[in-house]
């Protein structure tokens, strides 16, 4: 009998397939449709609440001025919730408008957010965290609402789904599919060992 180069000669030639430590090659795991999508998604989604807290802090003249900047001593949400004029929480929002503990409040929930989608770490926190903040916007714009509280038309033209609602959906695709790993650090933060012991932080 003599063996050459994985064939077995005994008046018969046979196949045999290589094994495992035949193979030096680790193979590479390739990014599906599905996983990019998702991702993009998370990175998008992200990228609204990062943006808004960098234009609201600096005053990158899209929808903030650079003298209302909050650097510049202005209020993030001052603007916003004093003209809220429609929905079942007007006053409480009034109250709330120009508040300092809610102006920090505010922009960290942004940054955190828009950071944590971004790169991919702490998913479901910033989804629930991200899911709440748009909920209240959703109530402060109130989409239900035809007309003001002083009987002008309201620019709602769907009483229920709008872009803060499409927002929460994004923010929920991102958690439960948990794409972190993918085109960002989650991978990497799992892996930490105060991570590992506190899964909810994944």
């Amino acid at each position: 009998m003599s063996t050459q180069h994985g064939m077995h000669v005994t008046g018969r030639l046979h196949w045999h397939r290589p094994t495992a430590s035949a193979t030096s090659a680790t193979p590479v795991t390739a990014v599906t449709a599905r996983e990019a999508a998702v991702a993009g998604l998370r990175i998008g989604t992200g990228f609204i609440f990062l943006w808004a807290f960098l234009d609201k802090t600096f005053g990158l003249h899209y929808s903030t001025q650079s003298k209302n900047a909050w650097i510049h001593g202005g209020s993030p949400t001052k603007g916003f919730l004093s003209h809220v004029s429609v929905g079942p929480f007007q006053s409480a929002f009034h109250s709330m408008a120009g508040n300092g503990f809610v102006d920090w409040l505010f922009m960290l929930g942004l940054l955190g957010i828009g950071a944590a989608m971004v790169s991919g770490v702490g998913l479901r926190i910033a989804a629930v965290s991200g899911i709440l903040l748009v909920a209240m916007m959703w109530f402060a714009v109130y989409p239900p609402a035809q007309h003001t509280a002083t009987g002008a038309a309201t620019a709602s033209n769907n009483p229920f789904v709008d872009d803060h609602v499409l927002e929460a959906l994004a923010l929920t695709a991102a958690a439960v599919f948990g794409t972190g790993s993918r085109l960002g650090l989650g991978a990497w933060w799992a892996k930490l060992p105060f991570v590992e012991k506190h899964r909810s932080l994944i």
